[in-house]
């Protein structure tokens, strides 16, 4: 197959929907097939790189609105491309749609629907009537968990097209850190270590668990791995509180190897994210397969698909600091149970939500589109 991918942005820039992105382009290529993928670049000119039957076509970016490359000459090289056999637009993203449409000939579209567009109510106000059509035209509506087709007004109303294929996690990653690094790591801060990874953004709820911490028996300590917007005010939250300042670490961005040395080294993972921009929560797939308990909320998105209450951590309320207190103690205070779901939770990130399953899930939908 001939499969071309449209997005905004893709390696080197780094964020889930790019790193999903990446893992299935180079995934199917491997695999056999053509693959294109078709983004805007971070700079004016247009660059174009091919690695076997992987090409990556990065288009001359004009301006940037809302946090929304513009990208004319993604509309040019899409009228170029012959012989595609399937368009597989990720969304939001509103010039992508415009690029899926100028591609010659009508190939089956699937359109992976990342988020709804939650805060940007300006943007959406202009991208509704294309995302309606985009998503009336797609042959497939490809969602990451059955939560977000239900609670998504856009997805509800398309169900009998909607299919689920969750993002996905490299387990190796994780499953051999360095025992002299975690010892040194724990001996530095001391245990217990709740951890936190991810872009410090508005919906990450990252002030909820700061509020949350003080009522936290054992002195837990917590590690935020991560930069982002919110930075500011939450070391701001942290000097203005007692007693955080001795408990709360930011260690900002951190390379493949620390990353994994920090999972292994924390006792449980959270995420408090509040806002159902947090569609999926990978972090959560990277500490399952680190072999961590996990507490989030629940949002009606993928953050409860990924981590089920009571057997591989606990969901808890968003916004709701004393129900994330009560869950972390419970762990804190049972680490029997605290290892038995962390097991539990390694056991479904391998055999679930690993890369080969994703693309050969993907695959799949594919072919019954290109059949059908």
């Amino acid at each position: 197959m001939h499969i071309v991918h449209i997005y905004k942005d893709y390696y080197p820039v780094l964020g889930g929907i790019e790193n999903h992105l990446r893992v299935l382009a180079e995934g199917l290529a491997a695999r056999g097939h053509r693959v294109t993928v078709l983004v805007s670049n971070t700079g004016s000119r247009d660059v174009i790189t091919r690695m076997g039957d992987l090409t990556v076509i990065k288009a001359g970016r004009m301006s940037q609105l809302a946090s929304t490359p513009l990208s004319p000459r993604m509309l040019l090289h899409a009228r170029r491309l012959t012989d595609v056999d399937l368009v597989h637009l990720h969304v939001p993203y509103p010039p992508g749609d415009l690029a899926a449409l100028a591609i010659p000939g009508r190939p089956p579209l699937a359109v992976y629907y990342h988020s709804d567009v939650v805060r940007q109510k300006t943007l959406l106000r202009f991208y509704r009537p294309l995302l309606e059509h985009t998503l009336d035209r797609a042959t497939r509506i490809i969602a990451s968990s059955p939560a977000y087709i239900t609670s998504s007004p856009w997805l509800r109303l398309r169900a009998d097209r909607c299919v689920i294929a969750p993002l996905s996690v490299d387990p190796r990653r994780f499953a051999n850190p360095d025992p002299a690094a975690v010892t040194n790591l724990r001996a530095r801060y001391d245990s217990p270590l709740l951890l936190f990874v991810g872009r410090l953004r508005y919906y990450k709820g990252l002030h909820i668990l700061l509020n949350a911490l003080p009522h936290i028996r054992n002195a837990a300590r917590l590690l935020i791995v991560g930069v982002g917007s919110e930075e500011p005010n939450l070391r701001a939250q942290v000097a203005a509180t007692p007693g955080l300042k001795e408990r709360v670490h930011f260690l900002g961005e951190v390379s493949d190897t620390e990353l994994a040395t920090i999972y292994a080294a924390a006792n449980i993972f959270v995420l408090p994210s509040h806002l159902r921009s947090e569609a999926f929560g990978i972090v959560q797939l990277e500490a399952q397969a680190a072999g961590l308990p996990v507490v989030c909320s629940e949002l009606g998105t993928g953050t409860s698909y990924i981590n089920r209450h009571g057997e591989t951590g606990f969901v808890v309320p968003p916004a709701d600091p004393t129900a994330l207190a009560r869950a972390i103690d419970v762990l804190l205070a049972n680490p029997d149970l605290a290892r038995k779901m962390g097991a539990a939770g390694q056991a479904r990130a391998t055999s679930a939500f690993d890369h080969r399953t994703m693309i050969t899930r993907m695959e799949e939908i594919y072919r019954k589109m290109i059949a059908s």
